[in-house]
């Protein structure tokens, strides 16, 4: 390839197979001081490719002579540090996520907005730079001791997976969407592909939409002017703007309202973040990372999430398995929480005992990760050391809870909640009703309750300590 000269722009090649296109298009980029190469099929992009080494090519997917996401992984293995912008059609998003699957930095769908197609193309630059190895992705052999990965703590087939996709996707722009049950360790891997980014050194905001009022969300996500509702005393930016240069993490997304979901997919589509009662919008760079205890697909079937949201989200998919599908990882994790409890405590464990190695092993963990932390945290606070045998664990963890079916909640329904006796009562108290009835079914679990009742755990955490509120 061409050496560019260093005073000159980093060049842009175009493959777009439309003329009038083609004259847009390189206007705007030459407009805005970039060099600009034009090719209208496969076999001119390859010899712009090869005489020019452009540090970015945006490209059509649907090329007269040959498929456009085939021509970008023939490219992407002679430059791997090229920047590809897929171009797509309004009705082919699934060939947008295709690509970003396949090594592509961004995607723009036609008819492309000027703002939207400048700033993919400066982030592209901004985030080239020459393609190391992965950062490697350590996972413990058995039997070696627990090592603790970007957050991540288990050498099981599907966390190995987990590291492997990390690994691949954390240097594009693509948006990640993790899905797995409460506990299981979402925000852990959204802060993975934040550290394996090239963002790394950037903000990680995390959000929970589900624990934050609707009234409110707006403002915790775009920001707000002072005066521009009630109790706005001083402008406060949101956590799009907070995130600039880093990523932004939504938790919970399928509990966001469906008018702030419109918001969001314009945030997306341009890159500009408008807080409340502002006149102009400001442009970020952030990526996004979000996550949800539910199917997002089922919610999108129910009305409850907006699908074209969806599908611009729900490019780069990771499931995080529930503990009970990790195997030995419980042990890794247990052993690894014991040895950082007690440090923070000052106290001194051996391990954990061959009994308590096998009990942790036959247990169901329905709050996963996050329950067996609070186990071994129960432990350390508790007891002075030495090692970890079956009487220091909390009562009521027992091997009883084995027995129990691990997916029982999964297939269980409210049928059976004395539904009659909610005829005449407020929706309110009916509300209450069902949602104690089912948490009285469910032993008191909220993460179980809120699978069969399908909402998420906080939004119960939320109404049971208004009631509690109230009450008092």
């Amino acid at each position: 390839m061409v050496r560019q000269s260093p005073t000159l722009p980093p060049p842009i090649l175009l493959v777009e197979d439309t003329i009038s296109l083609q004259i847009v298009y390189r206007a705007i980029l030459e407009a805005a001081g970039h060099t600009v190469t034009v090719a209208a099929n496969a076999a001119e992009a390859r010899a712009h490719f090869q005489e020019h080494g452009p540090a970015v090519v945006l490209l059509d997917l649907v090329l007269p002579d040959r498929d456009g996401l085939e021509l970008m992984q023939e490219f992407l293995a002679l430059a791997p540090e090229t920047g590809f912008i897929a171009i797509t059609a309004n009705n082919s998003a699934d060939r947008a996520v295709e690509a970003m699957r396949a090594g592509a930095h961004d995607y723009l769908v036609k008819p492309i907005d000027e703002a939207r197609l400048l700033d993919a193309v400066r982030n592209a630059l901004a985030e080239r730079r020459p393609r190391r190895a992965a950062p490697p992705v350590h996972v413990p052999d058995r039997g070696s001791a627990p090592v603790e990965t970007s957050g991540f703590i288990g050498s099981s087939e599907p966390m190995r997976r987990i590291h492997g996709t990390i690994g691949s996707v954390a240097r594009s722009m693509a948006t990640v969407f993790i899905t797995g049950e409460s506990g299981t360790g979402k925000e852990l891997c959204a802060l993975a592909v934040h550290a394996h980014s090239a963002r790394a050194q950037g903000p990680f905001i995390a959000l929970n939409c589900g624990a934050i009022p609707q009234d409110l969300l707006e403002s915790e996500v775009f920001g707000h002017m002072k005066g521009s509702f009630t109790g706005a005393i001083s402008d406060k930016p949101g956590a799009a703007a907070a995130a600039d240069g880093g990523t932004l993490f939504l938790d919970e997304i399928c509990e966001m309202a469906p008018a702030l979901q419109t918001k969001l997919l314009r945030f997306l589509q341009t890159s500009t973040v408008q807080p409340v009662g502002a006149t102009r919008p400001r442009k970020v760079n952030v990526r996004i990372v979000c996550a949800t205890n539910r199917d997002p697909l089922e919610a999108v079937r129910r009305g409850q999430f907006r699908e074209d949201l969806y599908y611009r989200l729900y490019v780069v998919p990771i499931h995080m398995p529930p503990l009970r599908e990790r195997g030995e990882d419980v042990i890794e994790i247990a052993e690894s929480a014991l040895i950082r409890f007690a440090e923070e405590e000052g106290r001194r464990f051996q391990g954990l005992s061959p009994e308590v190695q096998a009990q942790l092993m036959r247990l169901p963990w329905p709050g996963n990760v996050r329950q067996l932390l609070n186990v071994i945290r129960n432990v350390v606070v508790l007891n002075p050391g030495g090692l970890v045998t079956p009487e220091m664990l909390p009562p009521g963890l027992t091997l009883d809870e084995a027995a129990e079916p691990r997916d029982a909640d999964e297939g269980a329904s409210t049928d059976g909640l004395a539904l009659d006796g909610l005829v005449g009562l407020s929706l309110a108290e009916a509300e209450r009703r069902l949602i104690e009835a089912t948490l009285a079914r469910h032993g008191g679990s909220i993460p179980r309750a809120a699978r069969v009742l399908e909402v998420s755990p906080s939004t119960l955490y939320r109404k049971l300590d208004g009631w509690k509120a109230r009450a008092g």
